[in-house]
């Protein structure tokens, strides 16, 4: 199920200017096989292979994958188009990691 709450992808901003973020398929990827990925986001417009493919490598290295609405994540990034972020620890990781479990 999608996260819906808006303050999920206020914050999303606010972590991509803060650097947290890491995008693209290949970049994600490789944060979640080097452990630096706290969680993975999966556009719910992505290609029914990406999402299989990031929800294989998120159980297989124990990373929490989360999908969100159709072009919310490039939208709340300022980057259109995106279909997958890796988000780092930290306190700000954490949070979004909250609002994420929230929904």
């Amino acid at each position: 199920m999608p996260i819906e709450g808006n303050g999920f992808y206020a914050m999303l901003g606010l972590a991509m200017r803060a650097g947290v973020l890491t995008l693209g398929e290949s970049g994600v990827s490789k944060a979640i096989s080097a452990g630096a990925a706290r969680f993975v986001l999966v556009d719910a417009g992505a290609s029914d292979n990406t999402k299989k493919k990031f929800r294989d490598a998120c159980a297989y290295y124990h990373v929490e994958l989360f999908e969100t609405q159709v072009d919310r994540l490039g939208q709340a990034i300022g980057k259109p188009g995106r279909m997958s972020a890796a988000i780092a620890g930290g306190s700000l990781g954490e949070r979004l990691l909250t609002l994420a479990r929230e929904g």
